[in-house]
């Protein structure tokens, strides 16, 4: 199995797309458009990236996943089917985040999933060609989070990153630190040698960056959970940090987005999609 890491710097985002050598049977997890905020411009630049990579290595792409509905930035998963062929897929609790944003930002979408080719189920075992993905529901950072279970490695999304940097927040809706410790547990119990691959890094201190761990180091050096840690402890640190800290810089913009797939916003009447930012909802 090959695992190949893309990052994408404006958003600190680890994409991965996995492959088999001899069948050349891929995924692509978490991939992320481009968007420039002053601007207000959408492009493909990172999409096309993973593609080139794709097209160069002749890979089938199955599938491009998402580990949750990202609030940092935009998914690349529709520009990947589109460009690739590649199914889309996500949580089955995609649905309660699409009705949540959906009333808060009065959006004009369904809020079923139907935008997804696939919705994926705790323990469900997906395929793509010879690769086996299990999927591990890990709710906590969002409703909808989930990793990704490859052979011997694990996509954690934003569940946890790093050991210098710790795990994901837990204050947007629906998101939940007692839920969030459960998770982490879950992944902790899986064999030590077990490799963790992360959705982000934020590179703490300057440090060049790192994007893959692995369960005994998580279990032993994760600065906010480690294998010691009671859970009223890490409950009790994760809401009073999440408590100051700021929302995602694209928070809304995103969000709109990626419930709805990738895609953007309809067109109005003079041919122009159109992004929505509430004002005033975090006080």
């Amino acid at each position: 199995m090959n695992i190949e890491a893309f990052f994408h710097k404006e958003s600190s985002t680890l994409a991965y797309v996995v492959w088999d050598s001899a069948t050349k049977d891929a995924i692509v997890i978490d991939a992320v458009l481009d968007y420039d905020a002053h601007a207000i411009k959408v492009s493909e630049s990172f999409v096309d990236e993973i593609a080139a990579y794709a097209k160069k290595n002749r890979l089938t792409m199955h599938y491009a996943i998402d580990s949750h509905v990202h609030a940092d930035h935009l998914t690349g998963q529709g520009a990947i089917k589109e460009k690739l062929g590649a199914k889309t897929a996500i949580s089955e609790h995609v649905i309660g985040v699409q009705k949540a944003f959906s009333k808060l930002l009065e959006l004009d979408i369904a809020t079923d999933g139907s935008q997804w080719d696939v919705l994926l189920k705790d323990n469900m075992m997906l395929e793509a060609g010879s690769l086996k993905i299990k999927v591990l529901a890990s709710p906590g950072h969002t409703p909808a989070c989930i990793c990704l279970q490859i052979q011997d490695a694990v996509f954690a999304g934003d569940v946890l990153f790093m050991p210098d940097f710790g795990t994901g927040r837990c204050d947007f809706p629906g998101g939940s630190a007692e839920n969030l410790y459960d998770s982490i547990k879950r992944i902790y119990a899986l064999p030590d040698a077990t490799r963790i691959f992360v959705g982000h890094d934020y590179q703490p201190g300057g440090r060049a960056l790192a994007y893959e761990t692995s369960v005994a180091e998580c279990k032993e050096k994760n600065k906010q959970l480690r294998h010691d840690t009671s859970r009223e402890e890490f409950i009790q640190w994760r809401k009073e940090r999440d408590a100051v800290l700021r929302p995602p810089r694209l928070i809304w913009q995103s969000l709109q987005v990626n419930a709805a797939a990738g895609a953007l916003p309809a067109k109005s009447e003079s041919g122009t999609s159109y992004l929505k930012l509430p004002i005033n909802v975090f006080g």
